[in-house]
């Protein structure tokens, strides 16, 4: 039973994740915060299974500006921790203790772990620990996370804190803004008892002019007006606005504090390091080049040395337990319609999930080294310039990127982003780039139709579907979602060498996570479809699968794909069966058209397509709503069935749109 409740916060890239691994071990659950798809990790400390540890989202401040801001500072005001863990990079002590400073404004027991530490003493600087104590007023405890240096150090004043209740702070201000701080204080007291809100923090934030606070303080016009006017001669006296000023005290505040207790003969081995190989990888000219070249090796890698073999080894794993249930089912004579359900529809379609599983692991595997590496941090900075002329911050390029191997990592993958904005923009755009389940749908097409030009369609259907990407942004940004990317704030941190504990249980959140959501979405998915295929509407099992629900469904939406070059009703039902999984659309027109091998098939599609349709058909593919997995991962992420109704329909028009412009031309051309 939980009786405590612990916050870990700090800035991006300090280490928050490797402390919170260290301090919780596998005593870990991933969720989303209540109401928002911000990603939420807890624990309980280990040999403490009464106290829980919430990893808050990685900020810079408590202005409530982006959603992971909006996040944390809703669960320190509203949960109520029993006390904060604040982490900070002891290399850049000077930067992160902004946020610290307005933690301390919360009035919560707090404890500050200074990470990082073997690197300050290793470059010979130093850090009077005692001294920042003192000058803090909270306990303070070196710690290095990666080495697990410090921990069990951490965990006894967590205890000692949590016995002694002390949540008095320090009153750090100074100047013209102590004094209107003091004098606001004493005016909106009673109100912030009464809204149950820390006083000084309710103080700064009427300050700051946060309406959500002034809300809830339910201020009369008497207290806003008097107020009004000291802020304003606050400012007056400051020669500063009101939120200028306030940052100016904290850091005044903060660079006293360092000058009495960090001392810097130089920079440390780690930002020495760092600033030699950023001269390269975040290059003006080389920088997006070299980072091309990194992710075609981890595509290389992922997609035929290492993931292919993986992928085949499942593949023939799921092959043998489905052959041999089957083989038994069929020896104790169970009813036909029990083993095709068995075989066509669960072992066949959850199969088909399974079978990218190694990809998905592989591909974490090396984003998380990159990740933890802090070269992700780079990337985000270097394409930052290029995407924001579309609409999008730096940081939706890897989820786009990502997107090239499976739209469900990738669509996962942009809860990253700081708002909401970047994020949905991001979420529709993604499925645009041509995932690695369509691939056999491209060999199936170019086999039969372009297979002296195969490397130039190839080649065109990618950029397609990134020229349409890059079009959809430009609309989203004019129509639906105007205005420019949040700012791109980051800390970048020092280049390190990646801990196998991070690496590995990124990797298995990652899996988990996938085989939860989108496993149980394909299997559901795999009933219907069998189910549709296998009977007509007098509920009969059919051999002819002409005949069936899913071939008078099929006949009925032949009409919409007409202006396209698909009139026959077996390719809108593959297209159809394509959205399960789109390897589907290859397995769906093999058994509706009869083709036992690859050249029946391809002999059939002549039949069925002229080169003209042929290449609309891929042009459709690549750009239509993706898999149900990838749509139960839009529907998680943006929290809303609607929303994700939606979006699969935006992409489907955009892809009949475009398919029925590539036909028209071909048509022209030919």
């Amino acid at each position: 039973m939980i009786t405590k409740t612990i916050a870990l916060i700090g800035n991006q890239n300090c280490g928050k994740t490797t402390l919170f691994n260290a301090l919780t071990g596998s005593n870990q659950h991933v969720g989303n915060f209540p109401g928002v798809t911000v990603e939420q990790k807890s624990g309980t400390i280990k040999k403490h299974p009464t106290i829980k540890l919430v990893d808050l989202p990685g900020i810079y401040s408590l202005t409530p500006y982006t959603m992971e801001e909006i996040v944390s500072t809703d669960f320190l005001i509203k949960e109520k921790p029993s006390m904060i863990i604040n982490i900070i990079d002891a290399t850049s002590i000077e930067r992160n203790l902004y946020l610290t400073m307005q933690l301390l404004e919360l009035n919560i027991p707090m404890v500050l772990a200074l990470n990082m530490m073997d690197e300050v003493i290793n470059s010979g600087n130093c850090i009077d620990v005692e001294g920042l104590q003192d000058a803090l007023g909270i306990r303070v405890i070196p710690i290095s996370a990666s080495k697990n240096e410090g921990i069990e150090e951490l965990i006894e004043a967590i205890e000692a804190i949590l016995k002694e209740k002390n949540c008095s702070h320090l009153d750090l201000c100074t100047g013209e803004i102590h004094k209107a701080i003091h004098s606001i204080n004493h005016l909106i007291e009673e109100n912030a008892i009464k809204a149950a809100l820390p006083k000084r923090f309710a103080v700064t934030k009427v300050i700051e002019g946060d309406p959500e606070i002034i809300k809830q303080l339910k201020l009369d016009n008497r207290q806003l007006h008097i107020i009004g006017h000291i802020i304003k001669d606050m400012e007056e006296k400051e020669g500063l606005d009101k939120d200028a000023a306030l940052v100016e005290m904290r850091y005044q505040i903060i660079e006293d504090i360092t000058s009495r207790t960090v001392f810097k003969e130089q920079e440390t081995t780690g930002q020495v390091r760092s600033e030699k190989i950023d001269a390269f990888l975040t290059h003006k000219y080389f920088g997006i080049p070299i980072f091309i070249i990194v992710m075609l090796l981890i595509f290389f890698l992922t997609f035929n040395v290492i993931g292919a073999p993986l992928q085949s080894l499942m593949e023939m794993g799921v092959s043998f337990i489905g052959e041999t249930i089957i083989e038994f089912l069929t020896n104790h004579q169970v009813a036909p319609w029990l083993i095709s359900l068995l075989q066509d529809g669960i072992i066949a379609g959850v199969g088909s999930v399974l079978s990218f599983l190694p990809l998905i692991v592989v591909l974490f595997f090396f984003l998380s080294m990159l990740e933890d590496s802090g070269y992700m941090a780079r990337v985000a900075f270097v394409m930052d310039k290029l995407l924001r002329k579309i609409g999008l911050s730096g940081k939706s390029f890897v989820p786009m990127l990502i997107g090239f191997g499976c739209s469900v990592p990738a669509i996962m993958a942009s809860r990253t982003l700081s708002s909401q904005r970047d994020r949905k923009m991001t979420i529709v755009v993604t499925p645009f780039m041509s995932c690695s389940a369509k691939l056999p749908i491209y060999g199936m097409i170019i086999a039969a139709f372009f297979s002296t030009k195969a490397p130039l369609v190839m080649i065109t259907i990618y950029c397609i579907g990134i020229l349409v990407a890059i079009f959809s942004a430009l609309l989203l940004k004019s129509t639906i979602f105007p205005g420019d990317p949040i700012p791109f704030v980051m800390e970048l941190p020092s280049y390190r060498i990646p801990t196998a504990k991070n690496v590995i249980m990124h990797m298995w959140e990652k899996a988990k996570d996938f085989l939860k959501k989108a496993f149980t979405i394909i299997f559901i998915a795999s009933l219907l479809i069998w189910f549709l295929q296998s009977f007509n509407f007098r509920f009969e099992m059919v051999n002819d699968s002409s005949k069936s629900i899913l071939a008078f469904i099929g006949n009925k939406l032949a009409f919409i794909f007409e202006p396209l070059g698909f009139t026959d009703w077996r390719l809108s039902t593959s297209l159809i069966t394509g959205i399960t999984a789109k390897e589907s659309v290859v397995s769906t027109l093999s058994v509706l058209t009869n083709s036992s091998t690859p050249a029946a098939l391809y002999h059939a599609l002549n039949s069925l397509l002229t080169p003209a349709s042929a290449f609309a058909f891929l042009t459709f593919t690549v750009l239509y709503m993706p898999c149900v997995a990838a749509f139960a991962a839009t529907k998680r992420e943006l929290g809303s069935w609607i929303q994700a109704i939606l979006t699969a329909m935006y992409q489907t028009g955009i892809a009949y749109v475009v398919a029925f412009m590539v036909y028209r031309l071909a048509l022209l051309i030919s």
